[in-house]
């Protein structure tokens, strides 16, 4: 898609005064997707010189927004935690071309807010925060969960950055389960279920995006039974709040979730070691 409205592509390493029409540019493959009539200017994050994604000293996980789909994924592919085959399920999850893999980025993903965005999945499961900086450099931090407020929205000022992503070393100790369905072979995610089972604790948290406008995260001091687990979701989850395009009505996409969620229960808590079986 040629953006004819956008005048100028600037280099984000060379400071200059935000204004009306700029906007942030990290892999492209959404900007170029579709007419951008109200852009004027183009911020390039690529030459940053960011890592893609690395290890903390504290055992957490930290996301570059500019780490691309495929960085993310090799990283996943040599990561010993147990957590690690959840990465991969949720890159998968793109049904996209080795070409959007190498350009789309994590921090794309999350801005964009969509209901369907497996970024937003992953790092929402696994308890992530964003660290967010403003113009004037000052930074603030908000959970995954709660960056992603709506439908295409988010806790995003204007001007602001999502730099990276965080996701706590406890979270990656966890034992999780995948879940997702479309209406068709290879369609849009309609329904996205993880669970994180803690092996410190036994504490069990249930994710649930794609199906819903935001992500919403219950989290379980004890892994409840089925009855309870339903009525949860269908008390935290609103009418509207269940997502509604041509990729599945909201009626499918709670029935999927509901679905979804007890198949990610049973499967976390069936044998499951005991807390201090599991830290032995």
């Amino acid at each position: 898609m040629d953006l004819n409205t956008v005048l100028e592509v600037r280099d984000a390493r060379q400071r200059a005064t935000w204004r009306t029409g700029d906007a942030w540019l990290g892999g492209g493959t959404y900007l170029f997707s579709e007419p951008q009539p109200h852009l004027r200017r183009l911020v390039d994050l690529s030459r940053m010189g960011w890592e893609p994604v690395g290890r903390l000293p504290d055992g957490s996980v930290e996301i570059a927004a500019t780490c691309t789909i495929a960085q993310l994924s090799r990283f996943a592919a040599t990561f010993p935690a147990p957590a690690a085959p959840l990465f991969e399920q949720c890159c998968r999850a793109f049904l996209a071309s080795f070409k959007i893999w190498n350009m789309a980025t994590v921090g794309g993903n999350l801005c964009n807010g969509l209901p369907a965005g497996p970024m937003i999945s992953l790092t929402a499961a696994l308890d992530g925060s964003c660290l967010l900086q403003a113009q004037d450099g000052s930074r603030r931090r908000v959970k995954v969960a709660d960056f992603i407020t709506g439908a295409g929205c988010k806790d995003l000022a204007d001007g602001e950055l999502l730099r990276s992503v965080t996701l706590p070393a406890r979270a990656l100790t966890c034992r999780t389960a995948f879940r997702q369905v479309s209406l068709y072979g290879l369609g849009r995610s309609g329904a996205l279920v993880i669970g994180a089972l803690d092996p410190l604790d036994g504490s069990l948290a249930i994710t649930v995006t794609a199906a819903t406008v935001r992500p919403f995260r219950l989290w379980f001091p004890t892994p409840p039974g089925a009855a309870v687990l339903r009525g949860t979701l269908d008390k935290a989850v609103t009418d509207p709040e269940w997502f509604d395009d041509i990729h599945g009505l909201p009626a499918w996409r709670r029935h999927m979730a509901l679905r979804l969620a007890e198949e990610v229960r049973a499967e976390l808590t069936t044998h499951s070691p005991s807390p201090r079986e599991a830290v032995r």
